[in-house]
C-alpha cells in the first residue's frame, strides 16, 4: 500500500494537465501513486500518454469536480489522499515531502485526519507568488491538535490542494466532503477532522485562471456564498473558537461581495437581506465587531439597513477619492521641489573628499560598506563619510555618525556632490552618475541563488523587477567587489556592464581573520552564552514563495533534543526586520536566543561553534572561520525551482546536509556535524568560495579606490593554507 495517492481530477483546462503530469513524471515517486480522474476525452488522452503506472479513471464530459474526486478516491490505494486539480501544479519534491510528513504522523501515537501545508499562487500574469498562509502554519508548528486549539487554521486559503486527507477519514466523511463547492469541501475537511497537523512548506501550486476566460456567474449565484457559510457554521457546535473565526470570515466575504459586485438592484437587495439574516443568526455570543470602518459595515449589515449602507458606501468613496487627490498633489509638488534642488546641486563641483555610504536599503552602518568606511578612516582620514539611513533607523547609529535621511534636501545635495558613492545594493534610479564621481558596488553575499538578469527566467524571484532600470543602475558602477572567482563570473553574467571587478575578498569578512580570542569571548558574553556551552547559529534565508519569515524547524523541540549544553542563536532574514517576531516565547532557560535584530552579524559568527543554514549566503562568510556548517535543505527542490540557483548545493555543500528535522538532530547528537567527512566537505567548499578573503580586503579596496594606488602595489592575497582564522570558542576559552 503506497503512503500517498495523488488524485488529479477535472478537465484538461487550458492544457495545464500536460505540464502537471510532466512535472510529476520528471521526478518519480517512491512511495506514492498517481490517479487521474480524467474528465472528457482530452484529459483521458493526455493522462494515458504519460507513465504507464499512472492509473486513469475516464469520466464523461461535464462530470463535476466533486464527482471526479470521489471517482479518483475510489480507485486510490494510498494511506493518504492529496487532491490536485488538473489546472494546478506540484512544486518539485512536493509529493515526497507530503509522503514523508504523513508517514511521520502515522508513526506517532496521536491519530491525525488532515495535514495542511503551504502553497504558491500562479496567475495569468505572475508565477509562483507566495501565499499568505505561512505564518498561520508556523504559529501551530508540528504538533497535532484539535481544530478548536488552532482555530486560525480556518483562515487558510480554502482549496483542497493545500491539504492531504487520511484515506480512512475521507471514506468516513465522503458524503459530507463531496457536497458543495471546493471552498465548502476545504473548510468541511477541517470541521470534521479529529486532529490536524501542519507542514510549513509550499507543496502545491494554485493556478488562478483569468476570470475573463471562465464562464460568467449569474447574479443569483452570489446567494450560494451565504448558504455555504451557514452550512459550515452549523458544524461548529460547541466549538466557540472555531465558530468565531469562521463567522469573521463570513462577514468579511459578505461585505466584500456586496461592495465589489455591480449587481442589479433587486439582486443586491436580496443578497443584503439574506446576508443580514445570516449575520444575526450565526453571530457568536458576546462577539465584538472590528473597529473602524469595517465595524460600521458589519453593524449596518446586521441591522439590515440597505439604504444606510449604500449611503455610507457613497460617502466613503467620496472621502477616499478626495484624500487620494490631496496625497497625490502633495507628492507631485514634493517631487518637483526635490528635483529642482538636486539639479541645482549637480551644477556644483564634485567634492573630492566626500564619500556617501549605504547598506541594505538604508538600514544603517553595516556589511562591506561599514568595513570599508572603517578602514578609510584609518588610511584616508581626509575623506569625510556620510551614511544614508532611513529615518526610523537613525537612533541605532554609532555615536558621531554623520548621516542623511532619504528624500531630504541634504540627501540630494550630498549625493550630487560626493566623489565616492558606496553601496551593497544600489542607489535610486534618479541618482545621476557624474563623470568625475566613483560608484563602488560591494554586493552583500556570494550568489547561490540567481541574481540580476538571471532572474528573468524566475518571475517569482524577480517580482516585477524592471530589468531596463537595473541595467541603467549597474551602468553607473565603476567597481564591483568580489570574494571569489565564482562570484566574479556570476556578477559579470548577472550584471553585464563595464565596471572593474575588484577580486580582493569581502571587507566584512576581514574580522574572521583579525579577531582575537578576547573578541570571541566578548561576543559570547554580550549574547549571554555561558562558558563551555555549544552555540549553534541558525540563520535561514528569505524565500520568494513565502509571505514572511516562518521558522522551518520546531526550535523548542530541537533545543530539548540537543540538551542543556547547547544554545540556539536564531536569526531571521533582515527582510523581516521590524515585523512581529514569530520567535517570541521560544526562549527556554537561555537555550534559545532570538538574535534577529543583533548587529553586526559577524559577531554572531564569531560567537558560534557551528552554523545551521539553508541557502543563505552567510554560509560562504562563515566558512572563512573553518568551523562546522550544516545545511538544512528541507525544501531544496522548491527553492531551486522557484528561485533558481547557480550550482547544486546538495553536491557542493560545506559540511553535512539534513533534509528533515530528525536528520538534523541526529547529525548533532551523533557528532557527525564535526566529523572527518564534514571537515573534508568544508575544506573543498573553502577552496572554492573563500578564495580571496584573508583579512586585508578592506585595505585593498581603500588603497585602490580612495587612494588611487596601482594594482601591483596592493597586498597580495595570501594562499588559503597560510591564513589563520579567528580562534574557535573552544580555543578562546582554553
Amino acid at each position: 500500500m503506497p503512503q500517498l495517492s495523488v488524485i488529479v481530477y477535472g478537465p484538461n483546462a487550458q492544457g495545464h494537465l500536460t505540464e502537471l503530469l510532466d512535472s510529476v513524471e520528471a521526478h518519480p515517486l517512491l512511495d506514492a501513486e498517481i490517479v487521474v480522474a480524467a474528465v472528457g476525452d482530452w484529459a483521458r488522452e493526455t493522462a494515458e500518454g504519460h507513465a504507464p503506472e499512472t492509473i486513469v479513471v475516464p469520466l464523461p464530459e461535464g462530470t463535476g469536480d466533486a464527482e471526479a474526486r470521489a471517482a479518483g478516491a475510489a480507485r486510490a490505494s494510498g494511506r493518504w489522499l492529496h487532491f490536485v486539480h488538473a489546472k494546478d501544479g506540484l512544486p518539485t519534491g512536493a509529493p515526497r515531502q507530503i509522503a514523508e510528513r504523513t508517514a511521520e504522523l502515522d508513526a506517532s501515537d496521536t491519530p491525525v485526519d488532515v495535514l495542511l501545508f503551504d502553497h504558491v499562487v500562479t496567475t495569468w500574469q505572475t508565477a509562483a507568488r507566495a501565499s499568505r498562509d505561512g505564518r498561520l502554519l508556523a504559529a501551530v508548528g508540528r504538533e497535532a491538535l484539535p481544530l478548536n486549539e488552532a482555530a486560525d487554521l480556518v483562515r487558510l486559503t480554502p482549496i483542497l490542494g493545500n491539504r492531504a486527507l487520511r484515506a480512512d477519514f475521507w471514506r468516513a466523511h465522503e458524503e459530507q466532503l463531496t457536497t458543495g463547492d471546493e471552498p465548502y469541501a476545504a473548510h468541511a475537511t477541517l470541521l470534521h477532522a479529529g486532529r490536524v497537523a501542519c507542514l510549513n512548506q509550499a507543496a502545491y501550486e494554485n493556478r488562478e485562471l483569468r476570470p475573463e476566460s471562465l464562464p460568467p456567474l449569474a447574479p443569483e449565484d452570489r446567494f450560494a456564498l451565504i448558504e455555504r457559510y451557514e452550512s459550515l457554521l452549523a458544524l461548529t457546535k460547541d466549538r466557540r473558537a472555531t465558530r468565531v473565526v469562521l463567522y469573521d470570515l463570513m462577514m468579511r466575504d459578505l461585505v466584500r461581495t456586496f461592495a465589489g459586485e455591480n449587481l442589479p438592484d433587486a439582486v443586491a437587495r436580496e443578497f443584503f437581506r439574506r446576508a443580514s439574516l445570516a449575520a444575526v443568526r450565526w453571530r457568536p455570543e458576546n462577539h465584538e465587531r472590528p473597529a473602524g470602518v469595517e465595524g460600521v459595515r458589519h453593524a449596518l449589515l446586521e441591522e439590515g439597513a440597505y439604504t444606510k449602507y449604500r449611503a455610507f458606501q457613497a460617502a466613503n468613496r467620496t472621502r477616499r477619492a478626495a484624500k487620494k487627490a490631496v496625497k497625490e498633489r502633495k507628492k507631485e509638488l514634493g517631487a518637483k521641489l526635490r528635483d529642482q534642488q538636486y539639479q541645482r546641486a549637480l551644477s556644483r563641483p564634485v567634492n573630492p573628499n566626500l564619500a556617501v555610504f549605504a547598506a541594505y536599503w538604508e538600514r544603517g552602518v553595516a556589511c562591506n560598506p561599514a568595513a570599508i568606511a572603517a578602514k578609510m578612516a584609518e588610511l584616508a582620514p581626509h575623506i569625510h563619510p556620510v551614511w544614508v539611513v532611513a529615518k526610523n533607523n537613525t537612533a541605532l547609529l554609532p555615536p558621531g555618525t554623520d548621516y542623511v535621511v532619504p528624500g531630504t534636501r541634504r540627501y540630494w545635495e550630498t549625493l550630487a556632490t560626493a566623489k565616492y558613492l558606496v553601496n551593497n545594493v544600489n542607489f535610486p534610479n534618479a541618482v545621476v552618475k557624474r563623470p568625475d564621481a566613483i560608484h563602488l558596488s560591494t554586493h552583500h553575499g556570494t550568489p547561490l541563488k540567481r541574481m540580476g538578469l538571471d532572474q528573468m527566467e524566475h518571475p517569482a524571484a524577480a517580482k516585477g523587477l524592471d530589468f531596463n532600470a537595473l541595467l541603467a543602475r549597474i551602468d553607473k558602477w565603476d567597481y564591483s567587489v568580489s570574494a571569489n572567482s565564482h562570484s566574479t563570473r556570476m556578477w559579470e553574467r548577472a550584471y553585464p556592464a563595464r565596471y572593474t571587478s575588484l577580486d580582493y575578498g569581502y571587507p566584512r569578512n576581514d574580522i574572521f581573520y583579525t579577531a582575537t580570542a578576547e573578541d570571541v569571548r566578548a561576543a559570547r558574553r554580550r549574547l549571554g552564552i555561558a562558558p563551555g556551552k555549544t552555540a549553534v547559529l541558525y540563520a535561514p534565508t528569505h524565500r520568494d514563495y513565502e509571505a514572511g519569515f516562518t521558522p522551518r524547524l520546531d526550535l523548542a523541540e530541537l533545543a530539548d533534543r540537543l540538551g542543556e549544553d547547547t544554545v540556539l542563536l536564531v536569526r531571521a532574514h533582515y527582510f523581516y526586520g521590524g515585523a512581529a517576531s514569530p520567535l517570541s516565547g521560544l526562549r527556554r532557560s537561555g537555550r534559545i536566543i532570538d538574535v534577529s535584530s543583533y548587529d553586526p552579524v559577524e559577531e554572531l559568527c564569531l560567537a558560534a561553534d557551528a552554523l545551521v543554514t539553508d541557502y543563505s549566503s552567510i554560509m560562504f562568510d562563515y566558512a572563512n572561520l573553518d568551523r562546522p556548517i550544516v545545511v538544512y535543505a528541507d525544501d531544496w527542490e522548491t527553492y531551486r525551482t522557484t528561485r533558481g540557483v547557480y550550482f547544486d548545493l546538495m553536491e557542493e555543500h560545506p559540511g553535512q546536509v539534513a533534509r528533515t528535522q530528525e536528520e538534523l538532530t541526529e547529525i548533532f547528537v551523533s557528532g557527525a556535524w564535526r566529523d572527518e567527512s564534514a571537515a573534508k566537505a568544508r575544506a573543498a567548499f573553502r577552496r572554492r568560495f573563500c578564495e580571496y578573503d584573508d583579512g586585508r580586503a578592506a585595505e585593498r579596496v581603500v588603497r585602490r579606490v580612495f587612494l588611487g594606488e596601482p594594482e601591483e602595489s596592493l597586498p597580495p592575497v595570501l594562499p588559503l593554507e597560510e591564513r589563520t582564522p579567528a580562534p574557535t570558542p573552544e580555543e578562546a576559552s582554553a
